[in-house]
């Protein structure tokens, strides 16, 4: 007789999408047969072995930085995913579009994680910051979105110079575990707020991931690009937030990107996000301007 375990197992490997089942300690438990295809890596390889450091960004190294590690209020991520860089069996990077939720037992014991990933080539999608419960998050990438393929076929065919700033509040993660998520949201309103204070004319602000921003700038070379991103270091850091009594000081790490015109806009988000956790691991409070760029520029 079937029992539930290979009927899950079953249903499950006939799913297009890659599926992880992780234990507490991180160890592989599951490993469908989409997974096995799109990594090169078969079940047997990984089940209760160490994960191959090419495949750890994919189904490790967000568990060491996120929220979600030990969170009781634990949601899985909406909407697309976020993007990571994974490395096949046969040596080749490949890019996938991840998302990830904790496993609770009924009386919210976290039994495990879980990771369902796809190629990214699957998908027309821009990279983004990761979603969590942030209100109106995938609205706001939305629109960011629609302005940004709009100004990048400008720059590329002559028009006004484009940037992008890609930040991260620094003390976010922290907040959102410590005193939960409307405190957090409470405290991004508020960043918000004071970086919407130094945007310069027809630039635009909005949330790109739970804890991340996105500007849409036109400063004319990468140079003038860093200057006005370690500006807004300051805006962010006027904003004083309490919350119960508690003051926390906010600070922010940016990831500053100026268009080329040889690049794709994937590509100039790819950029902009790299320097941004470059900026988090030089200790925060941080520009790192992305190498590349000005070559987009009005004749």
């Amino acid at each position: 007789m079937t029992d539930r375990t290979e009927l899950m197992e079953a249903a499950l490997d006939g799913l297009p999408e890659g599926i992880a089942l992780l234990g507490v300690e991180g160890d592989l438990k599951f490993w469908n047969q989409a997974a096995e295809a799109i990594t090169g890596y078969a079940r047997m390889e990984l089940l209760s072995r160490a994960i191959p450091v090419g495949l750890e960004a994919l189904l490790q190294d967000w568990m060491q930085h996120s929220d979600l590690q030990g969170q009781l209020g634990a949601a899985p991520e909406r909407g697309r995913g976020s993007l990571v860089h994974a490395r096949h069996k046969l040596g080749h990077t490949f890019q996938a579009i991840a998302r990830r939720m904790v496993l609770r037992d009924g009386l919210s014991k976290r039994m495990g994680a879980a990771v369902l990933f796809h190629p990214a080539e699957s998908l027309e999608a821009l990279p983004h910051g990761e979603l969590g419960e942030g209100e109106n998050v995938e609205e706001s990438q939305a629109d960011l979105e629609d302005r940004l393929q709009m100004e990048f076929e400008d720059c590329a065919r002559g028009g006004s110079p484009l940037g992008v700033l890609w930040i991260t509040v620094d003390q976010a993660q922290g907040l959102r575990k410590t005193h939960g998520n409307r405190a957090c949201e409470a405290m991004l309103e508020k960043v918000e707020r004071a970086l919407a204070q130094g945007l310069r004319p027809a630039e635009e602000l909005g949330r790109w991931g739970e804890d991340e921003f996105l500007i849409i700038t036109h400063e004319r070379t990468p140079e003038m690009l860093a200057a006005h991103a370690q500006a807004l270091t300051g805006q962010a850091r006027t904003a004083d937030f309490r919350w119960w009594g508690d003051r926390v000081s906010l600070t922010v790490s940016i990831g500053a990107a100026q268009a080329d015109a040889a690049e794709t806009l994937i590509q100039l988000l790819e950029r902009a996000q790299a320097a941004m956790v470059s900026s988090i691991h030089a200790g925060g409070n941080h520009v790192t301007p992305a190498p590349g760029g000005q070559a987009c520029l009005p004749s």
